[in-house]
């Protein structure tokens, strides 16, 4: 009988933006990260997908985003990714809050969370973010700029926090299903772990009953998705949310890059379980990542109407 593979952690984070040469601009000049595949909504055809993160877009160094011009600003409450979190080496913190304010980019002053520091800013449509300085990461590979070089460039995901009512029952979930395990606890936040995973492993759960509920707009993050290695695996987790915790998901959705399911776990955050297979080179050379609109097979006969729809990138 086949061992599944049990390798977990985020695979990627998607967010709802707004203009979409602003997303771009600020994601890859400002934070320096590359734009490994521009497709569509797959179903929204005349909206972009933008696909940023490190030279081979590798699972857990992804975010992604839907931009929509006109999209009304989101409001922060309970049931939502509060803040988004990326590796940066140490040493490479001053040299970002020097950046952050060179960029005019809105941001907080440092500070130390479970040993680490951290420096919180926000993007163009305020979404949470944060890099994280962590020691020993100097020697990674990093997607360098002319703008931000290889020794200070961000290195992946390295997680995100959950703003809940309770962080119990989520808490469940990413434990016994996910592959996450508890690793600390500091004020009201329980901070997990993923065993051995270098990118996006870590998941913070900050329960803060009586908040209103978050609504969905330009700066929120619409779904944390993590990893699994392959069809086999997938299934194993949703045989188990199904038997061990009385959650169903959706059919499995080709993406073309990754394969599918989504459910909403029980604070109310969407969370989708993506393949590894078959990763973004599938469609052009790993050199050429993001230089072309890629479609699906399904919308390529309409390529011509979509390209003239969608809003100009260059």
């Amino acid at each position: 009988m086949a061992v599944t593979d049990t390798r977990s952690g985020i695979h990627h984070v998607t967010a709802i933006a707004g203009p979409a040469r602003r997303n771009l601009d600020f994601y890859t000049r400002v934070l320096g990260l590359r734009l490994v595949k521009r497709t569509v909504n797959f179903d929204d055809p005349g909206t972009w997908h933008l696909y940023f993160g490190d030279e081979a877009g590798s699972p857990g160094s992804i975010l992604t985003f839907f931009p929509w011009q006109h999209a009304a600003a989101g409001r922060a409450g309970v049931g939502e990714t509060q803040e988004t979190r990326l590796r940066v080496p140490e040493d490479a913190i001053g040299w970002w809050l020097h950046r952050l304010l060179a960029q005019g980019v809105p941001h907080d002053a440092p500070v130390r969370l479970f040993g680490e520091t951290v420096l919180a800013f926000r993007d163009p449509d305020g979404m949470r973010l944060a890099l994280v300085g962590l020691p020993g990461i100097g020697a990674e590979p990093a997607w360098a700029t002319a703008e931000v070089p290889a020794e200070v460039a961000i290195r992946g995901l390295a997680g995100v926090t959950l703003l809940l009512e309770r962080a119990e029952a989520t808490a469940a979930i990413l434990t016994d299903v996910l592959g996450f395990a508890e690793t600390g606890r500091e004020g009201s936040v329980l901070r997990l772990g993923a065993p051995g995973t270098t990118l996006g492993g870590i998941i913070d759960l900050r329960a803060v009953g009586g908040f209103l509920p978050h609504r969905f707009g330009a700066g929120s993050v619409h779904h944390v998705a993590f990893r699994a290695a392959d069809d086999a695996a997938q299934a194993a987790m949703v045989r188990r949310l199904a038997e061990e915790h009385g959650l169903g998901t959706t059919e499995q959705k080709n993406r073309d890059y990754f394969r599918s399911v989504y459910f909403r776990e029980p604070g109310g955050v969407l969370f989708e379980i993506a393949t590894d297979a078959p990763g973004f080179a599938v469609d052009e050379p790993a050199a050429d990542l993001g230089g072309a609109l890629k479609l699906p097979a399904f919308l390529e006969g309409r390529r011509a109407a979509i390209e003239g729809a969608l809003p100009a990138l260059d």
